[in-house]
């Protein structure tokens, strides 16, 4: 198999729409025959970008490349940016608005998902120009 490149756009604050990226990645790796728990982890991880970016960042696009050896998928935004990364990351923090919260979301688990979940993560960001997640899950034999 030769690397499969797949690119999304994921739209802003449409909550209904959220998850197709990741429900058509998970379609194709079941259909490559990818083992259950790199399809698990690529699905987490994409989803949980996914989401933040409908909830912070006015939506983005979205490129996943699958090889034989590793899912690379990149994320990138226009968003405001993150503040502070540092803070960003621990588990609980979010700056999600309360009517998002309402809707059962924002509860400050996203980005410590995406490490969790991830083999490698760099996050990109910058105030008022936007967020760049590079995301990796390697296919351990």
């Amino acid at each position: 198999m030769s690397t499969l490149s797949l690119h999304y756009t994921v739209s802003g604050d449409d909550f209904t729409r959220a998850g197709e990226a990741s429900g058509d990645v998970k379609k194709q790796l079941k259909a490559l025959g990818f083992p259950a728990d790199v399809i698990r982890n690529v699905v987490i991880a994409l989803y949980e970008g996914e989401i933040n970016m409908v909830i912070h960042a006015n939506g983005g696009q979205i490129d996943v490349n699958i090889s034989p050896e590793r899912i690379h998928m990149v994320l990138k935004d226009s968003g405001p940016g993150i503040e502070d990364i540092e803070r960003a990351m621990q588990k609980g923090y979010s700056t999600a608005p309360e009517n998002i919260r309402a809707l059962g979301f924002g509860a400050g688990m996203g980005l410590p998902n995406i490490k969790k979940y991830t083999d490698e993560m760099h996050i990109d960001s910058t105030v008022g120009v936007g967020t760049t997640l590079a995301l990796t899950v390697l296919v351990k034999a």
